[in-house]
């Protein structure tokens, strides 16, 4: 009988040690697969998110800003997603943010010649305020004798009272029409 008491704990110690074992075995089992879904799920969550991304900015209708659609669609391909319909969208986008690229840089590149022109323009017209004061002045004067004396210092800021003018007589659409070729002497006088 003896012997039979000890036979039945480890028949009891053996069974459940497979329990553990069996029961170990399947909870492993259940966790891998646990673990897929939720990997599955994961890719599918950024494989939609792509796709919303992605076509928002081909319609454009994003808020962000071209460095910002840059930078989510290097995300977007940083993710390797082998979905066709994200791998298409992925090319057109690129292409279009190129392309949008290539125009802001056109863009600004005649904004920054335009700046430059005006510049050179309020340059050019700073050169000939002296003489515009001048000849106001003479416009304005009040007697001959005021009109003569701004003749003559005006006279003293061309090079030689002989010097060719040309006088704008009419302005179109930035088109001058010129009276005919005369001498600074004989236009002041």
């Amino acid at each position: 009988m003896r012997k039979h008491l000890i036979k039945l704990p480890r028949i009891m110690v053996i069974i459940l040690l497979a329990g553990i074992t069996f029961g170990g075995v399947s909870s492993c089992q259940s966790k891998k697969k646990l673990a897929k879904e939720q990997a599955a799920a994961a890719y599918n969550t950024k494989v939609q998110q792509a796709k919303k991304d992605l076509t928002a900015m081909l319609n454009g209708t994003t808020t962000w800003t071209l460095d910002q659609q840059f930078k989510r669609l290097d995300t977007i391909k940083s993710y390797n997603i082998t979905d066709q319909d994200v791998k298409d969208l992925i090319v057109k986008v690129d292409d279009k943010l190129n392309t949008e690229k290539v125009e802001a840089e056109r863009k600004a590149e005649e904004d920054r010649l335009r700046k430059e022109e005006a510049a050179k323009k309020l340059a050019e017209q700073a050169k000939f305020k002296a003489i515009n004061e001048s000849f106001a002045g003479i416009a304005h004067a009040g007697s001959y004798a005021e009109a003569d004396k701004e003749i003559n210092r005006t006279l003293s800021l061309f090079a030689t009272p002989d010097v060719p003018v040309l006088i704008i007589i009419d302005q179109v659409d930035g088109v001058n029409d010129y009276d005919r070729p005369t001498t600074a002497s004989r236009f002041l006088n």
